[in-house]
């Protein structure tokens, strides 16, 4: 026994001191790159497979538009799995996929062979980004981190951006090496480092609860409808999007009538799996998702129209213009990680913005003449766009998404990517559709030069990165190797802070305000009124009020075991009798019709109740407690709530405690471990920014 407690506390004291060792993030790394390479190592293969597949090259793009719709629809999908199922189930589940994509991609005999291998490599390594979104995002709340981990980040940002720059240079040394074949099999070797990593060094998922377990539940959890509306509607709208200039009018009914339907769905959806809510109310989000796309058509422009220009119109081997693009990868990787550690947003996207401007005007004076220096030239600048423009939203992402919902928001944030890389891909088959040439070039210059414009105005018009919470502002120490170190009088465990709450999935529980419990508290009726108003906060923003009394019946007080210390008394003095006026709710907050009223028997709320499966009927994840006492009923709901993973807010000018000290030492020194402690003013502020 003393053994196994010594192993615990050494395992713990280990993540204390170093939360993101090699051994966690090192299979994260290598499985968020291999989305971004399997995305751009094809670039170079398409003309060699056109050629031994005796098709066009034009037929080939559906290898690049077929990954792309897989992993825009797949990506959100595994982020939400991650967060139902586990991210290391969900992670190796790809890495599987991945593998078998590989196979049938390097033994395949015809386009639609390539196709489906395309469509399972896309799906495959979809998983990656979001399941490490999700174990990073838990290990800094275990680890009680307040800022990001901006050293991880980077890494992440690394595997993902800058890979993706150094996938045509790859791609053309292997292609002009092996053949097109090894754009596939080199999947084969990835997988299986990847698979042996994270099956060694990824913490295992926790068992499902049986509860939640069988098809049905899973599905009503990851809102299966949802996602099958969402994969409809996307495949669609790609495929509208690819069809251009060419309208085709099919594919865009299919997606009006896949998308209405779907949107009605997930706005009467308690917990849907695209929170259209959500991310209106959540604009800080929403700007992040759309800055992306736009700056990733324009990186994505200069990898695929740049490199189709310099093969077509400037006269570059496949090798060579791979290796002009070099310049671009090895930028974005030497600054991603030293921008990320320093948590930085602002600045990045600024840098960001402008840098794609001036590449956009690079492109625009470039011509089949232009020496190779000049055409390092914007690969650099472009460089510092991708490296920016990924470390700025990736941060932007991290402190904007809902922490339970980070898997999601991650695979949401890379579909996004991805709308803006087809876009880029339809801007270039419409400008060089009367064949490649320099007028065509600088024509996606121009267009290019308005994306970046865009971008620039949405980064400094945009007032929540000029009001950072202060905790994770531009400049703070990187905390990626260890948490804050805590002063005298601070919680050795902080949580982090959150900008939104979503009332829909919120309720506020009133306990114990009943009118034999209400006048033990100090300054009771200020207190009441307080939480009267956090009531009407909460019910006027839509979410759930919840009241809890604590009262018994004869059949109660005789249930009692002896080994009960404090209800013994209860029952033997027949106290608290469920029709005496004593336990009844205080007037003052009485309940209203659709609220939930539940009586308890013992300190906690749910211990002895059937709360938790009302808040689960209703899509609930957030509690704000309110209650007298801090010792009692609070302490013990807040505990119980953290237990079944609930995100806890606890109102300081909302509970009370007969003992001021007990109080005190509650709410300064136990309570923020475990929940974010606010006041109903903070509150009031959370639910307007909602």
């Amino acid at each position: 026994m003393s053994t196994g407690a010594a192993q615990a506390d050494s395992a713990t004291n280990g993540l204390a001191r170093r939360p993101f060792a090699w051994t966690f993030t090192t299979p994260l790394y290598v499985g968020s790159s291999l989305n971004p390479i399997n995305s751009s190592i094809i670039a170079t293969a398409l003309v060699p497979i056109a050629a031994e597949l005796h098709v066009s090259v034009g037929a080939t793009a559906v290898l690049v538009s077929s990954l792309y719709l897989a992993s825009a629809v797949a990506q959100p999908t595994a982020g939400k799995l991650a967060e139902v199922l586990g991210p290391r189930r969900i992670f190796l589940s790809g890495v599987v996929l991945v593998l078998l994509g590989g196979l049938v991609g390097g033994l395949g005999q015809n386009l639609a062979m390539l196709t489906v291998a395309r469509v399972l490599v896309g799906i495959g390594t979809s998983a990656a980004f979001p399941c490490a979104m999700v174990l990073i995002r838990r290990r800094a709340e275990e680890a009680g981190l307040d800022a990001p981990p901006g050293g991880v980040l980077g890494g992440i940002a690394i595997a993902g951006m800058a890979t993706a720059a150094v996938g045509p240079p790859i791609g053309g040394l292997l292609v002009g090496a092996a053949g097109w074949r090894w754009a596939f099999l080199i999947n084969i070797p990835a997988t299986a480092i990847a698979m042996a990593m994270a099956l060694r060094w990824l913490p295992k998922d926790p068992v499902p609860d049986r509860g939640h377990s069988g098809f049905r539940k899973v599905a009503d959890r990851i809102d299966l409808p949802g996602i099958l509306g969402f994969a409809g509607s996307m495949t669609a709208l790609v495929i509208f999007l690819t069809s251009l200039p060419h309208v085709e009018w099919i594919a865009l009914a299919v997606f009006a009538l896949a998308a209405v339907p779907t949107v009605m769905w997930e706005l009467r959806k308690t917990a849907p799996f695209f929170d259209f809510r959500g991310l209106a109310a959540n604009g800080a989000l929403a700007r992040t998702y759309l800055r992306q796309a736009l700056t990733l058509l324009g990186v994505y422009s200069v990898m695929y129209g740049m490199t189709q220009w310099m093969e077509a119109a400037h006269g570059f081997s496949t090798v060579g213009a791979g290796l002009l693009l070099l310049p671009m990868g090895a930028v974005s990787a030497l600054l991603s990680r030293p921008l990320a550690r320093r948590n930085l947003v602002r600045g990045p996207l600024i840098a960001s913005a402008v840098t794609m401007l001036l590449g956009s005007v690079g492109i625009m004076l470039l011509t089949s003449h232009s020496p190779a220096i000049a055409i390092v030239l914007v690969s650099l600048i472009f460089g510092i766009t991708s490296a920016s423009t990924t470390v700025g939203n990736q941060t932007a992402l991290y402190l904007a998404a809902p922490p339970d919902q980070i898997g999601t928001a991650s695979g949401l944030f890379r579909t996004f990517g991805y709308l803006g890389t087809i876009t880029s891909a339809v801007i270039g088959s419409i400008v060089f559709r009367d064949g490649v040439s320099d007028h065509g070039l600088h024509t996606l210059g121009i267009v290019l030069v308005a994306a970046g414009l865009a971008v620039l105005l949405l980064t400094v018009l945009d007032r929540r990165l000029m009001n950072r919470d202060p905790n994770r502002q531009a400049g703070t120490p990187d905390t990626s190797q260890s948490p804050k170190t805590p002063h005298q009088g601070e919680s050795s465990v902080s949580t982090p802070t959150h900008t939104t709450i979503t009332p829909e999935r919120t309720a506020l529980l009133a306990m114990d305000f009943q009118n034999g419990i209400v006048p033990l508290a100090p300054d009771a009726d200020a207190l009441v009124e307080r939480v009267k108003g956090a009531i009407a906060d909460v019910r006027a923003a839509g979410g759930t009020i919840g009241y809890v009394r604590v009262a018994f019946t004869e059949n109660d007080w005789a249930a009692v075991p002896e080994t009960n210390k404090a209800f013994t008394a209860v029952a033997a003095g027949k106290m608290l009798h469920h029709e005496d006026t004593a336990t009844q709710i205080d007037e003052r907050i009485a309940p209203e019709h659709g609220d939930i009223v539940v009586r308890k028997i013992r300190y906690g709320s749910a211990s002895t109740t059937d709360l938790h499966q009302q808040l689960t009927d209703r899509g609930i994840d957030t509690l704000v407690l309110a209650g007298i006492s801090t010792s009692g009923v609070v302490l013990s709901t807040l505990m119980d709530a953290a237990d079944r993973d609930y995100r806890v807010y606890v109102l300081s000018d909302g509970i009370a405690d007969p003992d001021p000290t007990t109080h005190q030492v509650l709410v300064d020194n136990v309570f923020p471990s475990r929940a974010h402690v606010i006041d109903t003013t903070e509150l009031r502020g959370l639910l307007g920014s909602a």
